[in-house]
């Protein structure tokens, strides 16, 4: 008989303890916000990615400036970081068009230089391209991953 109070007392106090804590917020309750919005650039077929300011904090989303080479040509100069290749071998780099907000960019590179592409083709220089969480901005675009 002692035993049978025992589980009463365990089924009717610490159950409803049980489910009230199973009873919360899911993250996918409609409350939360999109980390990112993605939006086709028309006449393109890049899109423009406008981050939010926690996914930016999150990705740790960082931008360099093009410069414009020293000497001969015209020719631009990014951080390698900022390269980013596609599935078919095309390069690319994303240009941040304002805050939070980046476009995809074709490039052609000339040569690598140690921790620079020389590009033959590029935005032009005093422009800010992201070098960190390049990869995160191509798989919000592309839809990969989470």
């Amino acid at each position: 008989m002692r035993y049978r109070i025992r589980w009463i007392f365990a089924v009717v106090i610490v159950l409803p303890l049980l489910l009230a804590a199973c009873g919360g917020r899911s993250a996918d309750d409609g409350t939360s916000t999109a980390p990112a919005t993605v939006v086709q650039v028309p006449g393109t077929d890049v899109n423009r990615i406008t981050l939010t300011p926690e996914a930016a904090a999150r990705i740790d989303i960082r931008t360099a400036p093009v410069r414009a080479e020293a000497g001969a040509g015209h020719r631009t100069v990014i951080p390698y970081a900022a390269v980013l290749y596609s599935p078919s071998g095309q390069a690319w780099t994303y240009v941040n068009e304002k805050s939070l907000t980046f476009v995809r960019y074709r490039i052609a590179i000339d040569r690598i230089e140690g921790r620079h592409a020389i590009l033959s083709s590029g935005p032009s220089p005093g422009t800010k391209v992201a070098t960190v969480g390049v990869s995160e901005l191509f798989g919000t675009e592309t839809d990969v991953g989470e």
